[in-house]
């Protein structure tokens, strides 16, 4: 895959998923609820591919079951704390701390795949994480509720640096279309089970609620698809520099759909976010990003 469509890929998935935190924001559905619905309604919109591609299955491998297995896992807590986060702080405020999500995975690229990590791209990065702390530098101060939707945010964004790195591990060995698939169902069966076990109601939701639920499925899941699929040419920590660009997405859709304006000091720290952005990605152009080393399973 060219440099070129990478790019364009990874600007799709930063507006598909800048839409999610506003979604969630729409519905008064809880959390575990959101997320167990939007997983089983994506698989029932892949599920032509699914077919199309049925013969993967007997592919796998038990290795390659027990890692998808753990990444539904991961996932599922990565969705399930996010969207309780939004329950308690700002898209700013949760999204500010979905940002960490590059530094996480570069950390775990060094620790798991023996990651070279080039200056220039700490530098890049640097300048993301100085827009990153000036758009959330006034938005931590809300209060209690806040501490506490910003550490489940953070969890949050651990679970998802696993998820993505088992993905980078597996899914070259696996069509993303089932991988996608089978993590998406384990992840739905996740929820389902605790929301049996917490006695939350399947049922009762309202028409709004559900026009949620199937949003949720179709943009800010068909970025995990993306992400996926981007597995095979490059590595979690490009992936994750990606979603830097979730903030502005999601403050741009706050403004327009929730009323939450953007101060000019959030503007100029959203310019220096694309601007990591941006670079980063230009250096990723000099040559094609592959997964560097496979590691012991996780």
């Amino acid at each position: 895959m060219k440099q070129r469509t990478i790019n364009i890929l990874l600007v799709i998935t930063i507006i598909c998923i800048s839409l999610s935190a506003i979604f969630v924001k729409l519905s008064d559905a809880p959390s575990t609820v959101m997320v167990m619905y939007r997983m089983f309604l994506a698989c029932l919109l892949i599920s032509p591919m699914i077919f199309k591609h049925r013969k993967a299955f007997l592919e796998i491998k038990m290795r390659e079951w027990i890692a998808i297995v753990f990444a539904g896992i991961f996932l599922a807590g990565h969705f399930g704390l996010w969207f309780e986060s939004l329950n308690h702080t700002t898209v700013a405020s949760s999204t500010l701390i979905l940002a960490l999500q590059p530094a996480i995975a570069l950390v775990g690229g060094l620790l798991f795949f023996r990651e070279k990590v080039d200056i220039r791209t700490l530098f890049a990065m640097g300048i993301a994480f100085i827009g990153v702390a000036i758009v959330g530098g006034g938005n931590l101060g809300g209060g209690s509720g806040v501490l506490l939707g910003n550490i489940l945010s953070f969890f949050a964004v651990i679970s998802v640096v696993l998820y993505l790195m088992i993905g980078q591990r597996n899914v070259k060995s696996i069509n993303h279309w089932v991988y996608s698939f089978l993590v998406f169902f384990i992840s739905g069966v996740t929820v389902a089970i605790f929301n049996l076990i917490g006695g939350i109601s399947f049922t009762g939701y309202s028409t709004n609620d559900w026009f949620v639920f199937i949003m949720l499925a179709i943009f800010p899941t068909g970025a995990h698809i993306i992400f996926n699929m981007l597995l095979n040419y490059v590595n979690t920590t490009t992936v994750s520099m990606s979603t830097l660009g979730e903030p502005i997405g999601a403050s741009i859709l706050a403004i327009i759909l929730l009323n939450e304006m953007l101060t000019p000091v959030e503007m100029v720290g959203g310019i220096l976010i694309i601007v990591g952005i941006f670079y980063f990605l230009r250096l990723q152009g000099g040559s094609k990003q592959v997964i560097l080393k496979e590691s012991e399973s996780l």
